[in-house]
């Protein structure tokens, strides 16, 4: 093929798709080094923000300008100034953060996308998890590594979350557990949403004082608990809803299952078994979310991998499950439910 037959239209798209990855750079630098923190209590000149933040001057504006142009930062005479979008949910002292999935992403994920080539030649993954058999049972030996997995957990799960809460019948129900429910936020979500609730986080014990510290925010400790346990090891707490948000996508098929059934056993019948996932849709074409969250799995995890909904329905109905629906929740997340 010639170079004259190269279309400007036809090829500029790939040229975007392999730079991709400079918008979300700099959006998780801009976390990472607290630029909405700092701009929280007004606007800054340039100048300003990027003496604030150590900067050496060269390359600032441009990264300021950048963040506009990607919708996070305003410009105007004052100077700059967070978006009420990055005011909203990039403060980390709003109650509403989510930047957590930024920290993360840039922390622990962004590097071991590097080896994504030697994962699948090798089939094993590229963090902690090649050399520590038990990674998530040995997060808490690190404070740091284990703060920084919670906080990315509710940022990455906060649509979901208000999903949720906005579309199950929760008049029906008294009680739920959310299964590896980290910090607590969704949690918290179904407890401000609906004041009838009462619910348990059921996680590992070095997640406790995580837990306690993010519900008493919200002053939300007389109606949220936690409980420690290891849901390999012992019968998960008995509920009127079990919950398991991104928890099934981290095991083997065997422990999918197994997790499936323990959850049936928990619940009374009538109860309700709530998985969100990002589900691969079940032709294997269009989410694409889901599948690179499976490749993530690849990379972090030992066995761990995505799933479609229908395949998670089977599962449901090999434990008892009566009734099961998929329906999506927002963006590449979806929700599948069984009722016992």
């Amino acid at each position: 093929m010639s170079s004259e037959s190269i279309s400007p239209s036809e090829v500029q798209p790939l040229v975007a798709l392999a730079l991709s990855f400079w918008n979300a750079k700099v959006a998780m630098t801009a976390v990472d080094v607290g630029v909405f923190g700092e701009l929280a209590s007004g606007p800054r000149d340039a100048r300003e923000l990027a003496t604030a933040l150590g900067f050496a001057g060269r390359g600032a504006r441009d990264f300021f300008d950048a963040l506009v142009a990607l919708g996070l930062l305003e410009r105007s005479d004052q100077g700059y100034a967070n978006t009420p979008l990055a005011a909203l949910y990039l403060d980390p002292r709003q109650s509403s953060y989510i930047g957590g999935v930024f920290e993360m992403t840039n922390q622990r994920l962004y590097p071991v996308w590097r080896e994504l080539a030697t994962a699948l030649h090798t089939g094993e993954p590229r963090n902690e998890a090649k050399d520590d058999p038990d990674y998530y049972a040995n997060l808490g030996r690190s404070a740091d590594r284990l703060a920084v997995f919670l906080r990315g957990m509710t940022g990455l799960s906060a649509g979901a979350s208000r999903a949720l809460a906005e579309r199950l019948p929760w008049s029906e129900y008294r009680t739920f557990v959310d299964v590896g429910g980290a910090e607590g936020g969704l949690a918290v979500q179904l407890a401000r949403a609906h004041p009838h609730l009462t619910g348990t986080c059921f996680d590992l014990e070095e997640v406790r004082p995580y837990f306690v510290d993010y519900v008493e925010r919200f002053a939300l400790s007389e109606r949220l608990r936690f409980h420690a346990g290891d849901f390999f090891a012992e019968p998960l707490p008995h509920a009127d809803v079990i919950v398991m948000g991104h928890v099934l996508h981290n095991w083997n098929l065997d422990q999918k299952r197994a997790l499936v059934r323990a959850a049936y056993a928990a619940l009374p019948p009538g109860g309700m078994y709530v998985v969100h996932e990002s589900l691969i849709d079940d032709e294997r074409r269009n989410n694409t979310g889901a599948l690179m969250m499976s490749l993530n799995m690849l990379l972090v995890t030992r066995e761990g991998f995505g799933f479609t909904g229908a395949e998670c329905q089977t599962w449901m109905w090999e434990a008892g499950f009566s009734k099961t629906r998929v329906e999506q929740l927002c963006g590449s997340e979806w929700m599948v439910v069984g009722i016992k």
